[in-house]
């Protein structure tokens, strides 16, 4: 082979290996593509593509490319008001709401991950979104604080307006002392069974605080502890059903916690009128309308002042 028709060739290999390459490089060089650049904030493909993903995990409905892309716009530009005001939300306060949005799931910040990756979405495309929304609640709150505030009178007449004035008016504050039945580590089924036998005796024979907590301590693997007090508001609907409708001086049946069977003796229960489940959540509903009123007309204003590129 003489030395022109060699070259040739190894030129021809160099074009073959560069088409290759770029081939390769494709895909990740499309999903680095900027379709638009919010306020100096470039938006992806990859952005898109990411937040739609989100968008459908949680809704169960495919969005439109429109709906997406404005998201996003929404996103940069609620940020970029928020650093004109000197607020910024740090990366501590972000993987602190991703791992408790993990909590509410009953599973890690591992685990959160993992099921994320399986809907294609990756960890820094929610945290992106959390980032975002929590930028904007702490910049709507603090502009809007004085309109944003719902008083007594306010809710008063909300719901005397809904006929909700005597629904749930009541509140109370219970006296609850924790007792707990000690469940070694590693004990099994049966030693298990065997606690919530007794916890369930110690029940039937629970018939006042006065007899039955010193009843309780003297019981072997018992452990009462110091009294707490909850108001019915901060309760959950199902253990404040549960408490409604307990005597007082009697417990509560034993639930399962990594120390053993918890159950709890209700010693005290005041009425207060000062709050109540209704009024709390009649307080939240105002809050939450107010604030999206304020948000939407701030949105609506800063959309217009935004600079917006379609490239």
């Amino acid at each position: 082979m003489d030395v022109a028709m060699l070259r040739t060739r190894l030129a021809m290999l160099g074009m073959a290996a560069a088409l290759f390459a770029g081939l390769l490089a494709m895909p990740k060089m499309a999903n680095a593509q900027v379709v638009v650049i919010a306020n100096g904030s470039p938006i992806t493909e990859l952005d898109i593509e990411q937040r739609s993903k989100l968008i459908a995990s949680s809704t169960h409905k495919t969005p439109s490319r429109k709906d997406v892309i404005n998201e996003l716009i929404d996103d940069r530009i609620k940020i970029a008001k928020a650093k004109v005001y000197g607020l910024e939300v740090t990366d501590s306060e972000v993987n602190d709401a991703f791992v408790n949005m993990a909590k509410r799931q009953g599973i890690s910040e591992q685990q959160f991950s993992q099921l994320l990756d399986r809907l294609g979405v990756t960890a820094k495309a929610v945290k992106a979104r959390i980032r975002a929304e929590m930028t904007w609640q702490q910049l709507v709150r603090g502009r809007y604080s004085a309109s944003l505030q719902v008083g007594e009178s306010d809710v008063a007449l909300a719901m005397r307006s809904s006929g909700e004035e005597s629904k749930d008016a009541v509140g109370y504050v219970y006296t609850l002392y924790p007792i707990m039945v000690i469940v070694p580590a590693g004990s099994n089924e049966a030693a298990i069974e065997a606690k919530r036998r007794e916890a369930e005796n110690l029940r039937s024979r629970f018939l006042s605080c006065n007899d039955g907590l010193t009843l309780a301590r003297a019981v072997r693997d018992v452990a009462v502890r110091e009294p707490i007090t909850r108001n019915s508001v901060d309760l959950t609907p199902q253990l404040r059903d549960l408490l409604n409708s307990m005597e007082v001086g009697r417990l509560t049946t034993p639930d399962v916690t990594p120390q053993g069977l918890q159950m709890f003796a209700l010693c005290g229960k005041k009425e207060t009128t000062g709050d109540s489940p209704a009024k709390r959540a009649m307080r939240e509903q105002l809050f939450t309308k107010r604030f999206e009123a304020e948000s939407k007309k701030f949105l609506e204003e800063i959309r217009k002042q935004a600079m917006i590129e379609y490239k």
